[in-house]
């Protein structure tokens, strides 16, 4: 199984503080993993260095095939076609339909008009979302808007999707729902990285269990044949995927 995040022997963290140090990491395709830990404890910030919001402070990290030892300013968006972010606060833009902010990205990364707007569909089609095609962020729950947040990081078939904390602001029925769509994804061959608080999800939706604590990350133990990959709890596995358009210019 292809290794599409690694970590080894990282030091994590931000503004001059150190929050995670000596993490070592492997996660393979089609993996469905959480990270675990109290609030502060390093689960936001070990993703945001995945995504390259953050440096990495020391040792060494890649994620889709990028180094993220010194990895310069032009090379993260590249990064970020290959690993894509879901935030808990949407980050949608308000004055922009459903589909209107979906071709926005796929605009900018270089697709034609005509192929992103079929794109959009496909995804919000993709994650239960078709009849808010034309709606805006204010016309949607917050169950609805986590949806399109989802399909927008669904929109170039990305290897990796990082979700930071996806189900804090929508109610637990929609939170299982979004998570169901997140195991579906890792049987299709994506890394699926969930950082989280809710234990709830975990025991409904095994994988890999990951807990920031003292400043470490720690690989919990899981049961003797308990699932850890998508394609296992779904029984499938699909590893096709839509390559992004290699002549797509950098924003």
């Amino acid at each position: 199984m292809e290794t599409i995040v690694r970590l080894t022997d990282a030091t994590i963290g931000q503004q001059g503080v150190i929050v995670l140090r000596e993490v070592n990491m492997e996660v393979a395709r089609g993996e469905f993993v959480y990270v675990v830990g109290r609030v502060g404890s390093g689960k936001s910030t070990l993703l945001r260095t995945l995504y390259a919001e953050l440096p990495l402070l020391e040792g060494y990290g890649e994620v889709a095939g990028f180094s993220l030892v010194g990895i310069r300013r032009s090379r993260v968006p590249r990064l970020r076609r290959k690993c894509s972010i879901v935030f808990q606060d949407f980050r949608l833009l308000t004055d922009r339909s459903a589909r209107a902010n979906l071709e926005f990205v796929l605009r900018a990364t270089g697709w034609k008009r005509k192929a992103a707007r079929e794109r959009a569909g496909e995804v919000l089609e993709q994650v239960g979302m078709p009849d808010a095609i034309d709606k805006f962020p204010h016309q949607l729950s917050g169950g609805e808007q986590q949806r399109v947040v989802l399909a927008r990081a669904l929109l170039n078939s990305p290897p990796v999707i990082l979700a930071d904390e996806p189900t804090g602001n929508i109610d637990p029925e929609t939170s299982y729902r979004l998570l169901e769509l997140l195991k579906e994804i890792a049987g299709k061959g994506t890394a699926v990285i969930i950082a989280t608080h809710q234990y709830d999800l975990i025991e409904r939706y095994p994988g890999r269990v990951f807990r920031c604590e003292g400043g470490r990350l720690i690989e919990e133990q899981v049961p003797d044949g308990q699932a850890t990959r998508g394609d296992e709890l779904t029984g499938e596995r699909d590893n096709a995927t839509e390559p992004c358009p290699p002549d797509a210019p950098e924003i």
